[in-house]
């Protein structure tokens, strides 16, 4: 039998052992997350089974079935500096739980999978979601052969340090596909406020958002400040100031209920930085996010324009450079609806909910039918030693998850 309190037991010994006063400390490729993985070997290996890496640092759990059809249940162990005791690892211990009951009892139908990716975080070397987009083929070793962190060490090396060859990483892409993967299951905190301001405990996530990422350059002229009449002003930071508002509108009117779009300004540079000085230059960054593709593609256009429109008010020019860009991935609606029965089952009711943060998943999605459970986070804080969920919402999104791996077991084992 599955056993939702033990999960929440075990999470509690994982951030005992992987912790600091200031927060979880299971930085990817490091010594501390070495040991969460070690720890999660350890109780792969109470269950008989054995946790083996690919080529890029995945770690893989096997139970096989009668079937070869599989469905993968993953998440992540490692976390930022100072990050919470929920944020990734929740999700590979309740799939641990999930592998537990059909690991000691009757074989399966379909055979289980549980992977803990590498590096979903990007928080030492700044590319995100390294494991699963290896394995999903989306990685360009080009983009972060010459990554190095804030010390100065190379990824290559942080990778040779554990057991992985950056020239190899790839292969784990032809690993991945040697997988008859049916499904792709995962539960994580929201990270967010929704479920929380709803009163919930568990949410139906219908996937993540798509990113368009940039920074916009304004140029002026710098002049004195006591001196320079406003009307005469090449102001850039007001130029760039009045942008980010437009932005921030634009991505309020594309808003709907239950598939919200956001934008963020969190970057800004001004030259030349004196308080007696107008700024002749500045530069912010605009991170756009949205589900769906078309709404993400007309508040790119809108910005730019209000970009070029406010630029010219204030007699300055703009130039854009891009930064990053990732399509919506919207989850399987036959996996979505096993979600909502499961979800209802536990809790009444199944609100849905889009991601803005990108997960594992996201890689997943293009690849394999793929849906996500979430529980609510408390004051909606990730990604900081504050990070906490109510057990009994814990326990009840993993009991729906579990739910929802039996129900996905049958649906995969009973396909055509």
């Amino acid at each position: 039998m599955s056993d939702a309190r033990r999960v929440i037991a075990e999470l509690k010994e994982l951030a005992a052992r992987t912790s600091t006063p200031e927060g979880a400390q299971r930085l990817a490729w490091g010594p501390v997350w070495r040991d969460a993985r070690a720890w999660f070997q350890g109780k792969v290996a109470e269950l008989g089974l054995r946790a083996e890496p690919d080529a890029a640092g995945n770690l893989w759990v096997t139970v096989p079935g009668d079937s070869a059809r599989t469905i993968i249940m993953g998440s992540h162990l490692d976390c930022v500096p100072n990050g919470g005791w929920l944020d990734g690892c929740f999700g590979v211990v309740a799939a641990l739980e999930a592998l537990r009951s059909h690991a000691r009892g009757k074989k399966p139908p379909v055979t289980l999978k549980l992977v803990d990716w590498a590096d979903e975080e990007g928080a030492r070397f700044g590319r995100s979601l390294f494991g699963s987009a290896a394995a999903a083929g989306t990685l360009q070793l080009e983009d972060v052969r010459g990554l190095k962190d804030r010390h100065g060490t190379a990824l290559p090396d942080a990778l040779r340090e554990n057991g992985v060859d950056l020239e190899r990483v790839l292969d784990a892409h032809t690993q991945f596909k040697a997988i008859d993967a049916r499904a792709y299951l995962e539960v994580h905190i929201e990270q967010g406020p929704v479920l929380e301001s709803l009163g919930k405990s568990t949410g139906v996530v219908i996937g993540t958002f798509g990113v368009e990422r940039h920074m916009m350059r304004f140029t002026g002229q710098a002049a004195h400040s006591g001196s320079t009449p406003i009307p005469m002003r090449r102001d850039a930071f007001l130029a760039a100031a009045a942008t980010a508002l437009e932005c921030r509108q634009i991505a309020l009117r594309h808003s709907k209920p239950g598939a919200g779009v956001v934008c963020t300004v969190g970057v800004v540079n001004v030259e030349p930085r004196v308080v007696t000085a107008v700024p002749g230059v500045c530069e912010i960054s605009l991170d756009q996010r949205a589900l769906d593709a078309e709404v993400l593609a007309v508040m790119n256009r809108e910005a730019r324009a209000a970009s070029e429109r406010l630029a010219r008010e204030n007699n300055v020019t703009v130039e854009w450079r891009h930064l990053l860009r990732i399509a919506p991935r919207p989850f399987d609606p036959a996996l979505l609806r096993l979600c909502e029965q499961s979800v209802q089952e536990v809790t009444g009711e199944a609100p849905r909910l889009p991601s803005g943060p990108l997960h594992d998943a996201s890689e997943m999605a293009a690849r394999v039918p793929t849906v996500m459970v979430f529980s609510s986070s408390t004051r909606g804080l990730s990604h900081c030693k504050e990070e906490d969920t109510p057990e009994e919402h814990l326990e009840r999104t993993t009991r729906a998850f579990l739910g929802l791996v039996d129900r996905t077991v049958a649906h995969v084992a009973a396909a055509p």
